[in-house]
């Protein structure tokens, strides 16, 4: 949220333009946080004072131009120059405060510059611009919170143990994360990149291999005619780009290195070493080659080396499925069957991936 952004919506409240829930969500923000509840307390105040300043500049503007039309049309006689010069000299920084300022939200913005802005005020401006932009991120943060809620499956009140990515490999619903993401869970629930949340089981976890293969039970989940990528058995070659989506916040995110060694972590051979910066909730992300195949799953990284990531080899997906095939109890999963991403750009490749890689968070 910008500066202006917040001055607006601290203008509908002030002008009492908001609808009730969200005055409500409003005043709830400002008493939970004391200082800022004060500040915006001495801010509406010197928004009234400043209200009543322009006010009466506005008026005595008005004067002044009835008195130089009487003194035109020859009503009086004897102008007292004197006090017009003096009535201009002491007004001339409120006229011109008037006159420039445009709309509420700039007043304020304009006013709360000129007050702050002499050399004695310094500090004052820092301190207000520090408080400002934590009052911005606490009401990005609000809205945040109302929107998951208003979404959210979790399990009343059942705090979250971890949290990692997963992606789809059967669009039926079936995706495929880390097994030490959905380790000793009780509830599993997975959101897509637009927030939508959806209710999730567990079919199969293997800790040896760290995968784990979860179906999405929720009636709200639409499912998927065909995925647009293709997951590979083989790697890639050293020095190969490779790219990653997943999600160690609460949005998704890209991030792209290249195949540094065709073992993991210790010579482990279901595993490959890649080169990127990777944070906790990249595990269990998808790791795609420059046509869009997927070669792998991010599962671990090195913590005394920068960018040393490791990944399980997709061939480790086929593997699970071949074995859960043969449990009958099991669904039928179908692996996508080819690839629509090898002939286009980047971003156009992302636009077509990023729907079907989900936060998976664990209760």
């Amino acid at each position: 949220m910008t500066d202006k952004d917040f001055l607006e919506l601290a203008d509908r409240y002030l002008s009492n333009e908001m609808h009730a829930e969200e005055k409500a969500a409003f005043e709830a923000f400002c008493r939970k946080d004391a200082e800022m509840s004060r500040w915006f307390a001495e801010n509406e105040s010197f928004l009234k004072q400043l209200k009543e300043y322009v006010a009466k500049a506005d008026f005595k503007k008005g004067l002044q131009e009835m008195h130089h039309t009487l003194t035109e049309s020859g009503e009086i006689v004897h102008p007292p120059v004197a006090k017009t010069i003096s009535f201009r000299t002491k007004y001339k920084r409120v006229m011109a405060v008037a006159a420039g300022i445009a709309g509420i939200t700039t007043l304020l913005i304009a006013g709360m510059v000129s007050y702050y802005s002499t050399k004695e005020n310094t500090q004052t401006v820092q301190e207000l611009n520090k408080k400002f932009e934590y009052t911005s991120r606490k009401v990005d943060e609000l809205r945040r919170q109302v929107e998951s809620e208003k979404y959210s499956k979790a399990p009343d009140n059942t705090p979250i143990k971890s949290g990692g990515t997963g992606f789809l490999i059967d669009g039926k619903g079936i995706l495929v994360t880390n097994a030490h993401v959905v380790q000793d869970a009780t509830s599993i629930v997975v959101q897509n990149n637009v927030g939508h949340q959806f209710r999730t089981e567990l079919v199969h976890i293997n800790p040896e291999i760290d995968i784990a293969v979860l179906k999405i039970t929720d009636e709200d989940f639409q499912p998927v005619a065909q995925l647009p990528y293709y997951i590979k058995k083989s790697g890639a070659d050293l020095g190969e780009g490779l790219f990653t989506l997943g999600y160690p916040r609460e949005e998704i995110v890209y991030n792209e290195g290249y195949m540094s060694a065709k073992t993991g972590f210790n010579g482990d051979t279901l595993s490959f070493q890649i080169g990127l910066a990777a944070n906790p909730g990249n595990s269990g992300g998808p790791v795609f080659n420059k046509n869009g195949e997927i070669i792998g799953i991010i599962n671990t990284r090195q913590l005394k080396a920068e960018g040393v990531v490791f990944a399980l080899s997709a061939d480790n997906i086929y593997k699970t499925i071949d074995s859960l095939s043969k449990d009958t109890l099991q669904p039928k999963i179908k692996l996508p069957s080819g690839n629509h991403l090898k002939n286009l750009d980047r971003v156009n490749q992302i636009k077509k991936i990023e729907e079907y890689v989900f936060m998976v968070k664990s209760y």
